[in-house]
C-alpha cells in the first residue's frame, strides 16, 4: 500500500506542484492550506508523513508539528522560507525530521520524503539487529524498530532512531557530526552538521537520566555510545 503524505502549504501553486511530484513517485497525497484542517486530518486518518510549511495563515506550523509528534510520532519534513541556521535548529528541536528551505527542487523534496519514510520504517543504516548495552539496561531491536531502557519503551523520531543505531553499530567509536549526518540521512545535507546537536539533545532527553551516559560528547570531534555492548 502506498504511503500517505499530507502536504500542508498555503501557497496553491507550491501545494499542487508537490502533489503532482509526490503522486508521480507513487505516494497517496492529501493536501490542505490550513493548519487547523491539518490537525483535523491527523486525527481522522492514517498519515505516514507530513510535509509542513511553518508559515501558515491560521495556525502556526509549530502547533501542527507538535500535533504530528503526539500522533504516534508521525515523521515531519518542514518546508519553509525561514532559512537561517537558528530557524533550522528551532524546527528540529520541535521534532522535525528534515528541513527544506524555499526555493526548492520538488525532486529533492520527494527524495527527502523517501529517505525519512525509509528511516521511519527501520531502514536506517547500521549493523545493529537486536543488541543490549550497559548490562542489559538498553535494548535496541532493529527488526521491530524498538528501543527499551530499563524495561520501558522509548519512542524516538526517525532521526533520533538513526542516530542511536549509528552510534550503537560500533560502541565506543567516535563519530563526527559529518559522519552522523551521512549515516542518518543517507546523503549529504549542507548545513546540517550544526543542527545534529539538537537531535542529540532530544535523544538524551528521551533517555532521561541515562542520556548523557548513553550518548557521550567528545569535545571537538563528535559523539560516541558510552555504554558497551553486552556479550
Amino acid at each position: 500500500m502506498a504511503a500517505t503524505v499530507l502536504v500542508v502549504e498555503d501557497e496553491k501553486e507550491i501545494r499542487e506542484l508537490l502533489r503532482r511530484y509526490l503522486e508521480r513517485a507513487g505516494y497517496a497525497v492529501a493536501t490542505t492550506a490550513s493548519g487547523a484542517e491539518a490537525v483535523r486530518l491527523l486525527s481522522e486518518r492514517a498519515v505516514d508523513l507530513v510535509l509542513l510549511d511553518l508559515g501558515l495563515p491560521d495556525v502556526d506550523g509549530d502547533e501542527v508539528l507538535g500535533e504530528a509528534r503526539e500522533r504516534g510520532g508521525v515523521p515531519v519534513v518542514v518546508l519553509t522560507a525561514r532559512s537561517t541556521v537558528e530557524d533550522r535548529i528551532r524546527g528540529l528541536r520541535l521534532g522535525a525530521d528534515d528541513y527544506v528551505t524555499k526555493p526548492f527542487s520538488p525532486t529533492e523534496v520527494v527524495l527527502r520524503v523517501g529517505a525519512v519514510l525509509q528511516r521511519a520504517r527501520g531502514g536506517a543504516a547500521g549493523a545493529v539487529q537486536v543488541s543490549s548495552y550497559g548490562g542489559g539496561r538498553l535494548r535496541v531491536d532493529e527488526a521491530r524498530h524498538e528501543v527499551v531502557l530499563d524495561g520501558t519503551g522509548v519512542e524516538l523520531t526517525p532521526t533520533e532512531w538513526g542516530l542511536l543505531t549509528a552510534l550503537a553499530s560500533v560502541p565506543g567509536r567516535v563519530y563526527s557530526r559529518y559522519e552522523l549526518v551521512n549515516r542518518v540521512r543517507g546523503y549529504e545535507f549542507a548545513g546540517y552538521e550544526r543542527t545534529i546537536d539538537s537531535h542529540v539533545k532530544n535523544l538524551r532527553h528521551k533517555l532521561g537520566e541515562a542520556g548523557p551516559g548513553v550518548v557521550v560528547t567528545v569535545l571537538g570531534v563528535g559523539y560516541r555510545l558510552g555504554w558497551a555492548r553486552d556479550p
